[in-house]
């Protein structure tokens, strides 16, 4: 048989053999490339298969090119190597077709075939990459079936450990990249409050949800919080790099009425695509703490705490005055909205994963929207449970009593990731100083609630 035959399915249950899973009844035979230039050994081979009760896709090549060439057109379970080829003598061969496997999703098994009776060369090939060796004359159709499922086995147990390896990367990575989406908020005011929150959402994959709290020199606290649309690794760094470019344009003083068009020029650089927007709230809480500028980009607009201790009010600001979300190609501006603020009071800034969430509308005691007939949260609901968690212990921890909430309600994770900042002030006549917390509601955590 020459290397560019059509595979030939050999092999079957033969006496005594105890068939492995890739020899049951029904399974797919096992795809082997035996390079080897003497016909007369591929022919003792091909018996030896016979032999082991083995079912299977035998190929053959007759030196390494060849070989390496199969590797490159067809999936291949194990490659059994002859060290003798009239293009390579020795372990260069084995080295060559290892590397060249590495490229494939599943490498194959390489088994050595050797006619040397010593065992230096075999245990030379092993340590070059090859699974097991086996000498030529010594071998019989028993001895070669075992070799070839646990070699086959052995580099199956590689390819695991080394997908285990990747994904506890791939989940270092996201965990990393979600912790920058919570940043530690700068502010020098110890009346100032700012706890922040972020659930991700269900389906594994990050949003591109941030947040940010900054306290200028002349004590003007500015916070935004915004969503870039979409889910993925590229949103979620979009939104990393949106925060910190808010974060710099903040810190460099650029006029608060300059920061959301600046900020635009940033997306439209940076985005993947140009169907990619990001609706964004920001708050500016003046340096005598008496009113603050909110500006909305496409985004709900955020509530407002106010009122003594144990008595505290809940309402939604008004949104009448939201601008276009930013990257979205049609005219208009972002003009912001005067709050008047007297003594204790903080501003909650949502993204809308909260709010989009489908809810048991017996949870709340208000008419909730619905979507397709399912009640989904809303600002309305939203509302409620927010008022209804400050009457019954205040603005502490609202933050992450919230998120738990509305997780239950969802009856558990989120399908869209949701992100919660509160900023607030604890006012001029006491000495209580401002919460400072940060909530990564990671899967480990809140699994359990």
């Amino acid at each position: 048989m020459s290397s560019g035959d059509v595979p030939r399915t050999t092999g079957g249950p033969g006496p005594g053999a105890a068939g492995p899973a890739e020899t049951a009844p029904g399974a797919r035979p096992i795809r082997v490339l035996l390079v080897e230039d003497d016909d007369a050994d591929a022919l003792l081979v091909d018996e030896l298969l016979l032999d082991a009760g083995v079912t299977v896709e035998l190929q053959r090549a007759r030196s390494l090119a060849d070989a390496l060439a199969t590797l490159g057109r067809h999936a291949v379970d194990c490659v059994l190597l002859d060290l003798g080829l009239p293009d390579s003598v020795g372990l260069a061969a084995v080295e060559q077709l290892r590397q060249a496997a590495e490229d494939a999703p599943l490498p194959p098994a390489l088994v050595v075939l050797t006619g040397h009776t010593g065992v230096d060369q075999g245990v030379q090939a092993v340590a070059a990459g090859a699974d097991d060796y086996l000498v030529k004359g010594e071998t019989e159709g028993d001895l070669l079936g075992r070799s070839l499922r646990y070699a086959l086995q052995r580099r199956r147990s590689v390819a695991q450990q080394r997908a285990l390896y990747r994904s506890a990367v791939r989940a270092a990575e996201t965990a990393r990249l979600e912790r920058a989406l919570l940043p530690k908020p700068l502010v020098a005011d110890e009346k100032v409050s700012v706890m922040v929150g972020y659930l991700p959402g269900g389906n594994g994959l990050l949003g591109g949800d941030f947040f940010d709290t900054v306290e200028r020199p002349d004590g003007t606290v500015l916070s935004v919080i915004g969503d870039v649309a979409g889910h993925g690794p590229d949103e979620a760094a979009l939104g990393a790099t949106l925060r910190t470019a808010w974060r710099t344009l903040v810190l460099t003083d650029t006029p608060t009425d300059r920061v959301l068009p600046l900020l635009e020029r940033v997306l439209l650089t940076e985005r993947s695509s140009p169907e990619i927007f990001v609706t964004l709230c920001q708050v500016a809480i003046a340096p005598d703490r008496e009113e603050a500028q909110v500006a909305l980009a496409g985004h709900p607009a955020p509530m407002l705490f106010t009122g003594p201790v144990g008595d505290v009010r809940c309402d939604v600001l008004p949104a009448d005055a939201r601008g276009r979300a930013l990257g979205i190609p049609v005219a208009g501006d972002w003009e912001a909205h005067r709050v008047a603020l007297d003594g204790p009071f903080a501003l909650m800034l949502y993204t809308d994963g909260l709010v989009e969430a489908e809810v048991d509308a017996a949870g709340l005691d208000v008419e909730l929207p619905a979507r397709r007939g399912v009640p989904r949260l809303g600002v309305t609901g939203l509302h409620a449970l927010v008022t209804d968690e400050l009457r019954r212990e205040g603005v502490e921890g609202v933050v992450e009593r919230v998120l738990r909430r509305v997780r239950r309600l969802h009856g558990g994770p989120l399908t869209d990731d949701a992100a919660l900042l509160v900023v607030g002030w604890t006012g001029r006549d006491n000495a209580i100083p401002g919460t400072r917390s940060s909530t990564l509601a990671d899967s480990d955590e809140w699994a359990r609630t």
